[in-house]
Formats: C-alpha cells, structure tokens, sequence
C-alpha cells in the first residue's frame, strides 16, 4: 500500500482566502463597510476627534443650553446686529456682531429689564426716549460696587458702522442675565473715569449721571437675551 500522503493547497485556493481574511480584519478595525458603488468611499471613523474637534456624532457646546443669543434691534425695529452669551470656564463669553453704528466706541451694558420699547419711558419715570424702559444697568450684590455687574468691553465701530467684539466677564452668570436687555449707546463709555488729577483747585468727581452710565449717551440698539 502506497503512504499516506497529504495534499498541499495550491496557491489558487490559498490567495483569495488569505486576501478575505486581510480584508475582514480591516473592516473591523476600522468599521468601515463596503461600497459597491465606483469611485465613493464610505465614511470612516477611527475613534480620533472629528473634524472641527468634536467627535462624531456629537453637538459642540452651543447646541447644550449653555448658550444665549440675543438679536440688537434699533428704535425703528430694524436688526442691527446679533449677539450671543455662553458659558465658558467659569465666565460668561460674548460675542457681538452688528452693523450700521457711528464709527467710534460705544457702550455696552447688560440692563436689568428684558423690554426694548422705543419711545418709552424709564421705570423712575421721566421724558420718554428709545429703550428707556429697560431700566439702568444691572447690579448683582453690592449695589454700590462699581463698575456695575452689567457694564461690558466697549464696542468698538469702524468707519465702514460694522463692529464685532467677543469678550467675557464673571460678575454674572448665564441665568443671571437671562430675560435682561443688552444694549449698545450712541457714545463711548468712560466707566466714570476721571483721574484724580483732573480734580484739582476743588473741581468735582464723577457726578451721578456719570457713575450710572459711563457718559454712554443714547440708546440706540437693543435686545432681549435669550
């Protein structure tokens, strides 16, 4: 009787399994699944941050409630600009955009009523004017602390009326500010800063006006936050 002998696998049958098996690791690797259609490629993630630096399949932090958005309306009821407030490391972020201002700086206050009526008068009463009814600017705490808690980076406007700022501030919070008016005035915002040595020969220091509004002057854009 002839030996026992074992047949080898030609390389026919042995390459096209070895190509399957290469194939299926990678597929699982990656997750990735076939496309049977020419020239697309199926969308791969690899577990490393999606592009833009969120992973896949997540929303970035402005779609998480942590975010604000205010739209600046002048007296006319025109838009103006946009803002937004969010939640940043223990500060509140925000970022202005708007359009159509005096070239120049302008103040910019969170106010302490969430109304923006035009020709309307203020809560102590008085002449009426634009925005008037949002009231003064908004104080958490100490009512005497000064800069108020709602006094923000001024606006600064270029000769073209656009200006964008994005600045934070942590004397208030995210739900502190929510239903409050952000405004922006017609005139620049001296944070009642009259130098020591401007007060010579008894020349007085910053009078009332100037401690509640910085000299900011009109108000000529205005909208609800949130």
């Amino acid at each position: 009787m002839a030996p026992f002998a074992t047949r080898r696998p030609s390389w026919r049958t042995v390459t096209p399994m070895l190509a399957i098996a290469a194939f299926g690791l990678v597929a699982c690797s990656n997750s990735q699944e076939s496309s049977n259609v020419k020239g697309t490629t199926p969308a791969v993630w690899t577990g490393s941050a999606a592009p833009g630096g969120g992973a896949a399949g997540t929303s970035d932090q402005n779609a998480s409630g942590d975010t604000v958005k205010v739209e600046l309306k002048d007296a006319s009821g025109k838009q103006v600009g946009t803002a937004s407030f969010a939640a940043a490391e223990g500060k509140v972020q925000l970022t202005v955009d708007a359009q159509g201002l005096t070239p120049g700086f302008h103040g910019l206050h969170i106010h302490t009523n969430g109304k923006c009526e035009a020709n309307s008068t203020a809560p102590s009463g008085g002449a009426p004017g634009n925005f008037l009814s949002a009231g003064g600017h908004l104080q958490v705490g100490d009512p005497n602390k000064h800069p108020a808690s709602g006094d923000l980076t001024s606006l600064e406007a270029g000769q073209d009326g656009s200006a964008k700022l994005v600045t934070t501030t942590d004397a208030v919070t995210l739900d502190q500010i929510k239903g409050k008016a952000l405004i922006i005035h017609a005139g620049a915002d001296n944070f009642a800063n009259i130098p020591t040595r401007y007060q010579v020969n008894g020349a007085p220091g910053p009078d009332a006006e100037t401690m509640s509004t910085g000299d900011a002057g009109a108000r000529v854009a205005c909208g609800v936050i949130g």
